[in-house]
């Protein structure tokens, strides 16, 4: 999926670590998929939020509802079919969304 892919892309150019991208159609009815990324600082994630926004915005995908981005060691980003998780490393490690959502397909990023 396109948006999916340039969401990665946006990501990883505001160098987000560790991302992930995950098929939960199958396992649950709030989102088809969840793209996971980690940020070394409050600001690093608050930008990784906005490249996603911008990046999803593009791909018509408005953003419905967000949370923790004050904080920001721990940011969700809801776009309705696609949730970004966005977090730092220690929180990350906390919610281990890879391990809760372990049935969900991975998606590999175009090469």
């Amino acid at each position: 999926m396109k948006a999916l892919q340039d969401a990665y892309r946006a990501l990883d150019q505001k160098f987000g670590q560790d991302i992930v991208m995950m098929d939960v159609r199958a396992l649950t009815t709030v989102a088809d998929y969840f793209i996971i990324a980690t940020g070394g600082s409050r600001p690093q994630i608050q930008a990784l939020a906005l490249a996603a926004e911008e990046s999803l915005g593009k791909n018509g995908y408005a953003l419905r509802h967000s949370e923790g981005l004050r904080s920001a060691n721990w940011a969700l980003l809801d776009f309705g079919d696609i949730i970004v998780h966005l977090f730092d490393k220690e929180s990350r490690n906390f919610y281990n969304l890879e391990r809760v959502w372990g049935d969900a397909k991975l998606i590999q990023t175009a090469s």
